[in-house]
């Protein structure tokens, strides 16, 4: 994978179609969706380009002007991607160090006890 880039909101919701459709995708199915939406093709194809380049798609020629794509990692690998890169980028990698940011404001005692009872498990 290359390095992780985080996703815009119109790239995350190409992606949530393709990972639904949960198979290959022609660009002329995904045109199809999108102009439902009021998108235009040149859009279109701008957003797919964009998803290649980040590695979240692979695509091949299909026949005659056809692209197909294929989603090379699922949605939980995605969010586990994006975590990692948030942990790296923010934290230095370090869980405590990010639950240590969150504890005093965001986490709460019920949170803290489920957290305890899951880090127990492990």
């Amino acid at each position: 994978m290359p390095k992780f880039q985080s996703l815009t909101d119109t790239e995350m919701e190409v992606m949530q179609i393709i990972w639904k459709l949960n198979r290959s995708v022609q660009s002329s199915e995904l045109l199809t969706i999108f102009s439902e939406k009021g998108w235009k093709g040149q859009t279109i194809a701008t957003f797919l380009s964009r998803l290649v380049d980040k590695g979240l798609l692979s695509v091949t020629k299909g026949k005659g002007r056809a692209n197909i794509y294929n989603p090379r990692l699922s949605f939980k690998e995605y969010k586990k991607w994006e975590a990692q890169s948030l942990l790296d980028t923010m934290y230095q990698g370090s869980v405590k160090t990010f639950l240590a940011t969150l504890y005093d404001e965001k986490v709460t005692t019920e949170e803290l006890d489920e957290l305890k009872k899951w880090f127990s498990d492990k």
